[in-house]
């Protein structure tokens, strides 16, 4: 009490190490924040990072199948009934009603370029609208009749999915 020391120091040495960590700190800080400013200033938000792990980038094939191969029997139903059942599931949210509910019509040629909403640049995320109906008599439904993908008549459907692949030659 009399030489006014707290373990060992007075209270202007106790007052110079605060300051002294507290500037050491906001330095590090400062330091950290300028590096994540700059790191993120490298960042394009337009193009995904990575490219590279899709397992065959930017096709997908409908009815899948381990070979290229469409092989089946016309007159047994049997044969090309799963096929026809895969592309069901598989159009089902491309239906007129869904894709008017889900989607935004986008007209024809022109990017469509979502406006910020918020915080959060682009979200929520729309796509634009692809109705099923365009693909004619591989929709699986012409004027209400059900074509069964063409697989009874001898001209089965066979639908190529294209994904946009950025950066890729």
């Amino acid at each position: 009490p009399r030489t006014r020391e707290f373990m060992g120091r007075t209270g202007s040495s106790w007052g110079l190490i605060l300051l002294f960590y507290v500037v050491f700190y906001a330095f590090l800080t400062g330091l950290f924040s300028l590096t994540m400013w700059v790191m993120l200033q490298t960042i394009d938000e337009y193009t995904p990072k990575y490219t590279d792990r899709l397992s065959n980038p930017g096709m997908m094939i409908r009815p899948n199948s381990d070979t290229l191969d469409v092989v089946y029997n016309m007159s047994d139903s049997h044969s090309w009934n799963g096929s026809v059942t895969t592309l069901n599931q598989f159009l089902f949210n491309y239906t007129d009603s869904m894709q008017v509910e889900r989607n935004t019509f986008c007209p024809t040629g022109k990017y469509y370029i979502q406006p910020n909403s918020g915080d959060v640049r682009n979200y929520p995320k729309r796509a634009c609208q692809f109705n099923r109906t365009s693909l004619g008599p591989c929709s699986g439904n012409v004027n209400g009749t059900s074509t069964n993908y063409g697989y009874p008549d001898g001209t089965p459907c066979v639908l190529i999915k294209l994904n946009r692949e950025i950066g890729r030659a």
